[in-house]
C-alpha cells in the first residue's frame, strides 16, 4: 500500500479520536449534575472549578465544540474521500461517504455520547482541563460566531437570553425535586420533597390561607376581673393570647402567659391589683395579603411571633403566628400542650372524609394531590366555588379528577366530605358533569 494512503488512514482514524473528544465532551457538560459539581468546586476540587467556569461560558463552550467538531469531521471526510477516490476512482466519493457516515455516526457519535451519558460527572471532570484550552484558544472565533448568530437571530425577532427568569429558574427547581420521585421511596423522602416544595410555595400563600380564623381564635375579654384572666390564660393550651375590649374585633393587646405569671410572682399572687394592659404588648396587625416569605422574614425582623390578619377594611380576619408559616414548610409541629383535631380520617377502601375546614394545601402535601388553591383555600371553598350553589347532605359532585359526597352541613357550612379519586378515564369538569342528588 502506498505510504501517503497509510498515513492519510493514520490522520483520518486520529480525527475520528479528536471528533469522538468533542462529542463525549458536549454530552459529559450537558449531562453532568450541576450541584454535585458545584459541592465539589466548593470542597476545593480544581476540576470542578473548571466545569464551573465553562458552564459560566456556555456559549463560547458550545461555540467551540461545535467548531472544532465540524472542522475534524469534514476534514476527515475530505481526506477520506481523496484516499478513496485514488483508489477507485469516481466510485470512491460514494464508498468514503458510506464508509465515514458509519464511522462518525458509531465511532465519533453515539460510542462516546453514550459513555458520556453513562458517566457523565467523571467525564465532564477529565475533559474540562483541555476543553478550557480549546475555549481560550478558539474564543475569538466564537465570538465572531455568536454576533452573527444574534444578528440573524435578531432578524427573526428573536432575542437571545444569557441568563433564567427568577421564575423559570424556580421552575427548574420545581422540576428537579419532582423528577427525584422515586418508586418505592420511604417516608422519610416523601416528606424532604414535601419540605422543599412548601419553601418554593411561601412566596405565593397569602397569610389568610393558613391564618386560624377569627371563630377558633381563643381571645380573651379584657374587661374581666385579673383573676378570671389568669384562670383563662392557664386554662388555654397556647402561651400568646389575643386581649379585645367591648368587642372581640377590637383587639387592644397580646397577652403572653409567661408575662403574666411573672407578673403574678412578682405581685405576691395580689391578683387585684394587677395591670393586664401594662403585661400585654401591643397588638401587631397585618394586611390578609401578605405572603409568608414577607411575614417570616418580618418575624424575624421584629422578633415576634404573633399578629393579627385584617382585612382592607380593618376587620379582624383571624391571627397567625411563627409557628404557622413553619408547618407549612415542616408540617404540623404538635406538643404536649396542643388540643388534637381530628380533620382528616383514611377510610378503609382508600376514600378520605375530611371537615370543610382543612386546608387544600394541606391535603395536596398529604396526599401529594393537585387540587387548585387560587380560588378557595379550603376544601368546603373549593366545592362551593365549583358546585356554584349551596350543597345538600348527599349531593355528589365530580371535578379535577375526584368524586366529593357531602356528609354533613351546618346552616350554609360544609363540614363534613368523602374524598374518592375518579379513574383517569372518568374524569370530568362540574360542567360536563352537574351535581346530583344520591
Amino acid at each position: 500500500m502506498d505510504i501517503d494512503i497509510v498515513i492519510t488512514l493514520g490522520a483520518i482514524l486520529a480525527l475520528l479520536v479528536v471528533s469522538a473528544f468533542f462529542s463525549g465532551s458536549e454530552t459529559a457538560l450537558t449531562a453532568a449534575s450541576r450541584p454535585r459539581l458545584h459541592n465539589l468546586a466548593h470542597s476545593g476540587n480544581r476540576r470542578a472549578n473548571l466545569v464551573n467556569d465553562l458552564w459560566h461560558e456556555k456559549e463560547h463552550l458550545i461555540g467551540s465544540i461545535l467548531l472544532g467538531n465540524n472542522l475534524v469531521n469534514i476534514l476527515a471526510s475530505a481526506l477520506a474521500t481523496s484516499a478513496l477516490i485514488a483508489l477507485f476512482g469516481e466510485a470512491g466519493v460514494v464508498y468514503a461517504t458510506l464508509g465515514m457516515t458509519m464511522l462518525v455516526l458509531i465511532f465519533a457519535e453515539v460510542l462516546p455520547k453514550t459513555y458520556a451519558l453513562q458517566n457523565a460527572d467523571r467525564a465532564a471532570l477529565a475533559v474540562a482541563p483541555v476543553l478550557h484550552v480549546i475555549v481560550l484558544l478558539l474564543k475569538p472565533v466564537s465570538m465572531a460566531i455568536q454576533v452573527l448568530v444574534r444578528m440573524a437571530l435578531s432578524m427573526l425577532g428573536v432575542q437571545v437570553r444569557h441568563t433564567l427568569s427568577g421564575e423559570a429558574s424556580e421552575e427548574q427547581l420545581r422540576g428537579a425535586i419532582d423528577l427525584h420521585q422515586g418508586e418505592g421511596e420511604g417516608e422519610e423522602e416523601k416528606h424532604e420533597r414535601e419540605m422543599l416544595r412548601s419553601i418554593l410555595d411561601l412566596g405565593d400563600v397569602w397569610v389568610e390561607e393558613i391564618m386560624v380564623h377569627r371563630k377558633e381564635v381563643v381571645a380573651i375579654n379584657i374587661d374581666q376581673s385579673p383573676a378570671q384572666i389568669v384562670e383563662e390564660v392557664l386554662a388555654s393550651p397556647y402561651t400568646r393570647l389575643p386581649l379585645w375590649r367591648d368587642d372581640p374585633d377590637n383587639i387592644v393587646g397580646v397577652l403572653h402567659a409567661k408575662a403574666l405569671l411573672r407578673a403574678v410572682q412578682a405581685a405576691n399572687n395580689n391578683l387585684d391589683g394587677l395591670d393586664i394592659v401594662a403585661i400585654a404588648n401591643a397588638p401587631w396587625f397585618i394586611p390578609e395579603t401578605t405572603d409568608l416569605l414577607s411575614q417570616l422574614q418580618a418575624f424575624r425582623s421584629r422578633h415576634e411571633h404573633f399578629a393579627v390578619v385584617v382585612d382592607e377594611y380593618g376587620e379582624v380576619l383571624g391571627i397567625v403566628t411563627l409557628e404557622d408559616i413553619l408547618e407549612e414548610i415542616v408540617g404540623d409541629i404538635a406538643d404536649e400542650h396542643d388540643v388534637e383535631m381530628e380533620g382528616v380520617v383514611i377510610e378503609r377502601d382508600g376514600a378520605v372524609v375530611t371537615e370543610g375546614k382543612v386546608t387544600l394545601r394541606d391535603l395536596n402535601r398529604r396526599f401529594e394531590w393537585r387540587l387548585p388553591d387560587e380560588e378557595a383555600s379550603t376544601i368546603a371553598g373549593l366545592i362551593l366555588h365549583e358546585a356554584r350553589c349551596i350543597p345538600e347532605i348527599g349531593q355528589l359532585f365530580t371535578f379535577h379528577g375526584f368524586n366529593f359526597e357531602i356528609l354533613e352541613r351546618k346552616r350554609n357550612q360544609i363540614t363534613s366530605i368523602r374524598i374518592n379519586e375518579t379513574p383517569a378515564a372518568d374524569t370530568k369538569t362540574p360542567e360536563e358533569e352537574p351535581a346530583n342528588p344520591q
